[in-house]
């Protein structure tokens, strides 16, 4: 082989690679001149037998490198060639609307509690969380509900064990446990939000699961009045600096005195409505001064502390407040209907 014929093949190879439009037509001319009987591969295995081996060598090396360059060139062409194609095919038009997911929102009550909580540490107030599985003890009897009362029957709480392990029927186990750490030495001022559990009906008012916020201050100098200006507070806070508050008694057996808590209708103002049963007032809680029986069986010495207790049905505050009709709402997974009080801000 000459230098005259190593210029014919790279004249040939250039010829053929000009002629190549597709990547498959790029991979049948890398097997012709370098497959195992390529024509390259055979010029190779040639180098033994020429007299000029040196020679010879350089004149294959030279083939083999043109053809290299070469295929490396028309590769990287047809693939930016191929990726042009995809682009092209594949481009989205952006004039027309997208597409719409339908997302989920924050489920109101999770607001609600957030809210309430931010008020009350700003007035001091730490959150505490307790057990949904509770004892007898916590659940009823720390709390003067002794042995044959009414809220003990099984139609109105979940026991999971005899009578002594249950769902909690409210967040007050949570109360007396914070007393018992007290060991009748500290002030206590805490709100325990959380799940609760009592055998009903499910309705548009009623469900078998709801969440509360109770509270709880224990206090050397604490009385109902300052349970009334605390009150004032997050009524004001939750329907405006125009609503007005009132107690009226009541009984629970934890508290004595015991009231219920109204605020003025921040529908009709007063002049009734069916919101308030044309009343003008709306109760929203249960609360009172904590009874000494309690404060006793809590390690708290009545003659020395005071206090007051509260309670908010979670569900009952947003139902007011967010114009919501049915309490199942807040447990349905279907986005239309949360969809309607998502973002809302107070």
């Amino acid at each position: 082989m000459n230098e005259e014929k190593v210029e014919s093949i790279i004249s040939e190879i250039n010829t053929k690679f000009e002629n190549v439009k597709e990547i498959n037509e790029l991979q049948l001319l890398k097997s012709e001149y370098l497959g195992k009987k390529g024509i390259i591969t055979e010029m190779q295995s040639g180098i033994k037998e020429a007299a000029d081996k040196k020679s010879y060598g350089m004149m294959v090396n030279k083939v083999r490198t043109t053809f290299n360059d070469l295929y490396e060139e028309k590769l990287k062409e047809l693939n930016e060639l191929e990726l042009n194609r995809k682009l092209e095919s594949e481009k989205i038009d952006i004039t027309l609307p997208a597409t719409k997911i339908r997302q989920g929102s924050p489920n109101i009550l999770e607001k609600v509690v957030e809210d309430m909580e931010s008020l009350f540490m700003s007035m001091g107030y730490d959150v505490v969380e307790g057990p949904e599985i509770e004892e007898d003890l916590y659940n009823f009897e720390l709390l003067n509900l002794p042995k044959g009362h009414p809220a003990r029957d099984s139609q109105d709480t979940f026991y999971l064990e005899g009578d002594k392990i249950l769902l909690r029927s409210h967040t007050s186990p949570v109360q007396a446990r914070t007393m018992l750490k007290g060991k009748g030495e500290t002030p206590i001022r805490i709100v325990c939000p959380g799940k609760t559990y009592r055998r009903d009906d499910d309705d548009a008012t009623h469900s078998h699961n709801f969440m509360q916020i109770e509270g709880l201050l224990i206090d050397k100098k604490a009385t109902l009045a300052d349970l009334k200006g605390t009150f004032d507070v997050v009524a004001k806070h939750l329907f405006g600096d125009d609503c007005k508050t009132r107690f009226r008694p009541s009984y629970y057996p934890f508290t004595e005195p015991s009231v219920e808590t109204d605020i003025s209708c921040f529908k009709c103002k007063g002049e009734g409505c069916p919101i308030c049963k044309n009343t003008g007032w709306i109760t929203i809680s249960g609360a009172g001064v904590v009874h000494p029986n309690v404060l006793k069986m809590c390690g708290y010495d009545p003659e020395v502390w005071h206090g007051f207790a509260f309670g908010f049905g979670l569900e009952r505050i947003a139902m007011l407040k967010y114009g919501i009709n049915d309490i199942r709402t807040f447990y349905n997974t279907d986005l239309r209907e949360i969809k309607a009080f998502d973002r809302r801000e107070d």
